[in-house]
């Protein structure tokens, strides 16, 4: 008989072992912070490396030469000049289109890419636009992003497919492309600012770099997942590799292309409003505008028009992807339905045209925003003695204490050796030196006070969305009616804008950082809600069967049965959370929430771009450690 090797429990997967040494470690962090003086609460003022008057210097040099150096004279102006002419060409041509045309042409786009449903929606969103007299700036936010997604396809699709075919390249990219996802939006307009001054220009260039990585990751996998056979047969008739990949591999790589495609429109979307603080017009300089002055009214209709846009090329995109183009289709009664389809939408878009002006009419607006500020007024009124109290508890109860804890009572050292510490339990002793040598760097930058302000925020809002958005999932995994209801909620919270959630909260709570706790919780919960409804509803019905056989209620079965088998997508839920609450509490520093975001707003708003950058790289390092331990942590849960 073969001998039984015994193995001794190590560190990180014995749950006692682990904790005793965690104690022991945060122990001697702490007896050495208070013996040596250079290690108390306080990171060292010493230490710092100097990032911020460097990037000062580089940016004054950049001002004296930006009109005489060969980089600007033959690189950054002409791509600066090809941007700026493609997305005025762009707005030109659209504004130029009767708005009878352009509200026809996308209708029959609805109507031959899904049906007289689909036509429907897009003649009445693009109806919509002019009714809440937001005509011109939709057409000019299309603008914007049309070119910012046709520069992202023109480069990501060539590199997704250099990706797919060598393993080399994909692996150089890879990690690029998870720093490009895991950073916040809002720094990508920091540096870009730097080079390419304002207005449309940067605001394009951010919103390529932020909505290029799905159309790469999605035209990778899509043509890695084409079968070998097909592969195979190709080269069998003597295909070359250029036939090969526009013959086989493109063709049937079309539909993980066209996902991307779809991904990469929705991502551009969420930088309109971002980009607006650059002086990029259309419908987010209202809303940008609207948060400045905190008119909810018209913050609400132009969040409404953004979402309408985006629902309009989401299903019209989605559409596309479905697409066969491969089948040859012959003439059936559809295709002559179709054709009754396309003559009337081409005879009333005809009769708008003759009968109305070029221009949306003006007495055909819609009053909305009137309402919506009396409302807003009488809520705030009505529950102000309640919203009051709320917001100092919370601000006295949970946000100070924290932020205390983190940036007063616990000197840093103890601070980065349980960062360590817990990335060493979840993924393992070089994620553990990664992320304390990161919680180390950002003391370096200067930050570590912001940052330990907004850690803090991110951990208190996390503990009020996963005590929120769990319980909800649970209930809607169990009644089908919770699900409709919910459905569209959770829809139109995940569509909004994220700054629009913003200006009811300021109305109701005031400046701070609990409007941006409020806001950011009312982001991040329907991912939460809706992957452990997800979770929930996968359990193999055979499990809830067995535990309905022996007894169990139904509270039983959810605690001890669904519960732990769902474990995983829960897990993944909170990971979700935590990177879109760090990315509302980032957006949250405008309106007076303090930390990172607000060291990043003023630095964007000073044109002090040293400052921006060091708070963009703290904000960049503290995502990735916070996203890599989260994920390793849901990892294990498999």
């Amino acid at each position: 008989m073969a001998a039984t090797t015994l193995t001794r429990p190590t560190l990180r997967n014995n749950v006692w072992l682990w904790l005793a040494g965690a104690i022991g470690v945060l122990a001697l962090a702490y007896a050495l912070s208070l013996a040596l003086p250079a290690l108390t609460e306080k990171f060292p003022a010493d230490w710092y490396l100097g990032v911020k008057p460097r990037v000062d210097i580089f940016q004054q040099w950049v001002t004296n030469n930006r009109l005489s150096h060969p980089a600007f004279l033959y690189f950054f102006d002409p791509v600066s000049a090809a941007i700026d002419a493609g997305v005025r060409l762009i707005e030109r041509v659209l504004l130029s289109i009767h708005w009878a045309i352009l509200t026809g042409a996308f209708a029959l786009a609805g109507w031959l890419l899904g049906g007289w449903r689909l036509a429907l929606l897009c003649g009445a969103g693009f109806l919509a636009f002019g009714l809440l007299g937001l005509w011109t700036q939709s057409l000019q936010t299309l603008a914007l992003m049309s070119a910012s997604v046709i520069l992202a396809l023109v480069v990501g699709i060539p590199l997704g497919i250099a990706c797919a075919l060598s393993d080399r390249f994909d692996r150089i990219t890879k990690p690029i492309l998870d720093a490009m996802q895991t950073m916040p939006a809002f720094v990508y307009l920091i540096p870009v600012v730097l080079f390419f001054g304002i207005a449309r220009v940067p605001a394009v260039i951010a919103t390529f770099i932020y909505a290029v990585s799905p159309v790469i990751r999605l035209t990778n996998l899509g043509i890695r997942e084409v079968p070998l056979s097909a592969v195979e047969a190709g080269q069998a008739f003597g295909s070359t590799r250029g036939q090969l990949l526009g013959k086989v591999l493109l063709p049937l790589a079309l539909p993980a292309l066209m996902a991307g495609v779809n991904q990469t429109i929705m991502m551009a979307l969420g930088m309109v409003v971002i980009a607006a603080m650059v002086g990029a017009g259309g419908l987010g300089r209202e809303v940008y505008l609207s948060l400045q002055r905190l008119q909810v009214g018209q913050a609400f209709e132009a969040g409404l028009a953004i979402v309408i846009l985006a629902i309009l090329l989401d299903r019209l995109s989605e559409a596309l992807s479905k697409i066969d183009l491969t089948e040859q289709r012959r003439r059936t009664m559809d295709d002559r339905r179709r054709e009754i389809g396309v003559a009337v939408i081409v005879m009333l878009t005809a009769v708008c045209v003759i009968a109305f002006q070029e221009t949306f009419p003006a007495d055909w607006l819609l009053p909305i925003r009137g309402p919506i500020d009396s409302g807003i007024v009488w809520v705030r009124d009505t529950f102000f003695r309640f919203t009051g109290p709320l917001s100092d508890f919370l601000t006295l109860s949970l946000l100070n204490p924290m932020r205390d804890l983190l940036r007063q009572v616990l000197p840093w050292p103890v601070v980065v050796a349980a960062v360590g510490l817990i990335a060493y339990r979840f993924g393992g002793w070089r994620m553990a030196v990664g992320s304390a040598i990161g919680m180390f760097a950002i003391g370096l930058l200067g930050m570590w006070a912001n940052a330990m302000d907004t850690l803090s925020q991110v951990l208190i809002t996390m503990g009020v969305t996963i005590l929120i958005a769990i319980p909800i999932g649970v209930l809607a995994s169990q009644y089908a009616g919770v699900r409709r209801v919910l459905r569209p909620i959770l829809d139109f919270l995940q569509t909004v804008p994220t700054f629009v959630y913003l200006v009811p909260v300021i109305m109701l709570f005031n400046i701070g950082r609990v409007p941006g706790l409020i806001a950011s919780v009312l982001y991040a919960i329907p991912v939460g809600i809706k992957l452990t409804e997800l979770g929930i509803r996968q359990v193999s019905s055979e499990a809830v069967e067995a535990a309905h056989a022996f007894g169990s209620t139904r509270a039983q079965t959810i605690v001890k049965v669904q519960l732990p088998l769902a474990r995983a997508a829960i897990a993944l839920s909170i990971n979700q959370m935590i990177m879109m609450v760090l990315a509302m509490v980032i957006i949250s520093g405008m309106v007076g929430g303090a930390g990172l975001g607000f060291q990043a707003v003023e630095g964007l708003a000073r044109s002090a771009v040293g400052q921006g950058i060091e708070a963009g790289l703290a904000i960049v390092i503290l995502a990735i450690i916070l996203d890599r331990i989260t994920h390793a942590w849901a990892t294990r849960q498999n």
